[in-house]
């Protein structure tokens, strides 16, 4: 999520700021003075004292800090800002396509550091809203990530996310895994592809612009999944939904990064894919009925099944097919290779054709 007014957002912080808790401390701890201004000690000394509350918990955040906001940068083009996560010591950077945009060079900006380094795109994959850049000249010491296990992801786990929101560079927000293998279309829109993304990881962490293509990590300092949306709440126009954001899972990011930085294409994404070029099909009620094809791939899936242009689809296996969306998304679930059953019309009449599913490239 791009977000261009960084400094009108960082003016808005400044007035309403977050001050009520530091209020309250401020005036707990004028009353705590006034109360024991008897004391000898109390009198003597003018610094308030060192926090003493700690526990296990709160250890194990400022360790994952530590060891993960290193590799967590701040990404600017001409349009906007995001944030990225140092892949390898060559100077890699994985980060969101929607950061990217049409851009092909960057000024990063590694945590703790106000020297801007230069960077150029290395190639995305807008179909998982990924991409890679790399620094032209890459610093000593830069710290890559670890990746977790994708697999080992289970609802009620802590995150935290990490990015630049809003600007704010080096920000962490802390929340749980609240779901998993969930499939979430974006919005399309200037910078971003419009993706469709299957076994996206839910968190209650906050993501707010500028948070996109940062780390959501576990209390194993691994990175689980990269930050890329947040849900909006049509009812309240169109507002970021609080608590549900949703991040790409580490399996994704390193299947794709690694294509990426050793050809700059995809070629095994591990989604399916029909072979066609597609849109919505509006019935003679001006209704969405269907995804009609528009082009076939020579040899693709569809193409050996015997589907053509103008056939329009209408259900994907058991699911029903109203909007190009919906097939995206029905497609998203499947895995290259699975076999299925494609109901289709031709020419007014309802047909079927087995399908072995390919794999999407890019």
């Amino acid at each position: 999520m791009l977000f261009p007014g960084v400094a009108l957002a960082l003016a808005a912080l400044v007035v309403t700021g977050c001050t009520s808790s530091g209020s309250s401390s401020s005036s707990t701890a004028a009353s705590s003075s006034t109360s024991s201004s008897s004391s000898p000690s109390a009198s003597s000394s003018n610094s308030a004292p060192a926090p003493s509350a700690s526990n296990q918990l709160q250890d194990d955040y400022e360790r994952v800090i530590a060891n993960v906001l290193p590799s967590v940068v701040q990404i600017d083009t001409a349009s906007g800002l995001g944030s990225g996560i140092v892949y390898d010591a060559k100077g890699d950077i994985v980060t969101n396509a929607h950061v990217v945009g049409t851009a092909t060079t960057f000024t990063v900006t590694l945590p703790n550091s106000a020297k801007t380094l230069d960077a150029t795109l290395v190639g995305t994959f807008p179909d998982d809203d990924l991409a890679v850049i790399k620094l032209s000249s890459p610093p000593s010491g830069l710290r890559p990530a670890v990746f977790g296990d994708s697999g080992k992801v289970v609802v009620g786990q802590i995150t935290l996310a990490m990015g630049s929101p809003l600007g704010l560079s080096s920000s962490v927000t802390q929340g749980i895994v609240s779901a998993t293998g969930r499939t979430v279309s974006e919005p399309q829109g200037s910078g971003s592809p419009g993706a469709t993304i299957g076994n996206m990881v839910q968190t209650s962490a906050a993501i707010n612009p500028g948070n996109s293509g940062g780390a959501l990590v576990n209390l194993s300092s691994q990175v689980i999944g990269i930050n890329t949306l947040a849900a909006i709440d049509q009812e309240l126009n169109g507002s970021s939904a609080p608590g549900i954001g949703f991040a790409i899972p580490a399996a994704t990011i390193t299947n794709i990064a690694d294509q990426l930085i050793k050809s700059g294409k995809v070629t095994n994404s591990g989604r399916a894919a029909l072979g066609i070029t597609a849109r919505t099909y509006f019935n003679s009620d001006f209704q969405p009925a269907g995804a009609v094809i528009v082009s076939v791939t020579s040899g693709g899936a569809a193409a050996s099944a015997g589907l053509q242009a103008g056939d329009v689809i209408t259900q994907l296996g058991d699911a029903q097919i109203t909007t190009l969306a919906s097939l995206t998304t029905a497609l998203a679930s499947l895995q290259p290779d699975a076999k299925i059953t494609v109901t289709y019309l031709r020419d007014g009449q309802s047909k079927t054709a087995n399908v072995t599913l390919g794999t999407l490239t890019g």
